[in-house]
């Protein structure tokens, strides 16, 4: 069957316009995406298919000998499950405990069979529930009992102990998000470090709005967090921030492809790795090394350290943030910059 001209002509103008659509710049950028999903199902069923406790900062109280003893026996446990360290007493326990110090303690009767057990949900229920079924074990193993005390529960309406992850998520998100639309809407690059500053300035007010925002909803509105207003209010707003101006960064060096880029760091490899669903503790060792030090990771930290354990040992994951809105917004007016002096010096070769 012989094709006639107009059919020809409508395939070849089709054809025209997938070769025109699909030009190198847009196979680039599909492949990417493409690399980003792949990433993404890798990182999170990397770091979440099977959690398991190892390694976790435990305290041992027990009188004289005993207390070696224990640590002794809980140390060569299966898995390398605890790292166990000898406490004076069990106010000092508690005290590591509420510092952050340790993850939780076993305080050994030294009349009766049943010892106490103290965790704090409120670092992470899955972590605390771990702690309770290994440790309960090993007490079985020695024909001993064991009840387990919550030193810093979580919130009943805080379910798993999750609120704090999905709140600086939230955040997180309106970070990236607004970035990434200042660049869709007057390009990636902004022309000049004037340009580059108001981004900025529009970014800090969304931070402002969007960590009010989050704070209000988490605590007087629903009542899942029960760590202060402000506090939250100025971690959230820190936050936002930090990965906006990330996010403006990347753009201003890679153009649109630093939206990609914002999304790896926060998304595929912090989101898993910032002990939400499962405490750091529980997370295989490269997830567990980088979580600290991306925006997600020290933010969700310092929003449990906020809620339940009285704002201790929260210094170093705000240095981690403000480290991240610092560079993020150096390195937006520098590329900025840069960008002005090179189309200037482009100026008397164009008019050669």
């Amino acid at each position: 069957m012989s094709h006639t001209p107009v059919t020809d002509r409508r395939r070849g103008s089709f054809l025209g316009e997938v070769k025109d659509a699909v030009t190198p710049r847009a196979t680039l950028l599909v492949l990417g995406v493409l690399a980003l999903q792949l990433l993404f199902i890798a990182s999170y069923v990397g770091a979440l298919h099977d959690p398991k406790p190892k390694d976790v900062p435990f305290g041992v109280v027990a009188p004289g000998a005993a207390a070696e003893r224990t640590a002794d026996r809980l140390e060569r446990l299966p898995g390398a499950t605890l790292d166990p360290r000898t406490v004076a007493d069990e106010a000092s326990a508690r005290r590591q405990i509420e510092n952050r110090e340790i993850d939780g303690a076993l305080v050994v009767s030294p009349s009766g069979r049943t010892d106490t057990l103290l965790v704090a949900s409120g670092g992470g229920t899955a972590l605390a529930t771990a702690l309770e079924r290994v440790v309960a074990q090993a007490e079985r193993a020695e024909g001993r009992a064991v009840r387990t005390v919550d030193v810093a529960p979580a919130s009943t309406r805080d379910f798993n102990g999750l609120s704090s992850f999905y709140l600086v998520v939230g955040w997180c998100v309106g970070g990236y998000l607004c970035a990434s639309i200042l660049a869709i809407s007057t390009g990636a690059r902004p022309a000049d470090p004037r340009r580059a500053a108001i981004r900025l300035i529009v970014m800090a007010l969304v931070a402002i709005v969007g960590g009010l925002g989050g704070a209000v909803i988490v605590g007087p509105i629903l009542g899942a967090l029960p760590g202060g207003v402000v506090d939250l209010w100025g971690l959230g707003a820190l936050i936002t921030f930090a990965v906006g101006a990330a996010t403006l960064a990347l753009q201003g060096v890679f153009g649109i492809v630093g939206i990609g880029l914002a999304i790896l760091l926060v998304v595929i490899a912090g989101n898993p790795s910032a002990g939400g669903a499962f405490p750091l503790p529980m997370l295989p060792p490269f997830w567990q090394a980088i979580g600290p030090w991306l925006p997600p990771g020290a933010g969700t930290w310092t929003a449990r350290s906020i809620a339940y354990f009285k704002g201790n040992a929260e210094t170093a994951s705000l240095l981690v943030l403000w480290a991240w809105a610092v560079a993020g917004t150096l390195i937006t007016l520098l590329a900025a910059a840069l960008r002005v002096r090179r189309q200037e010096a482009e100026l008397p070769t164009q008019a050669d």
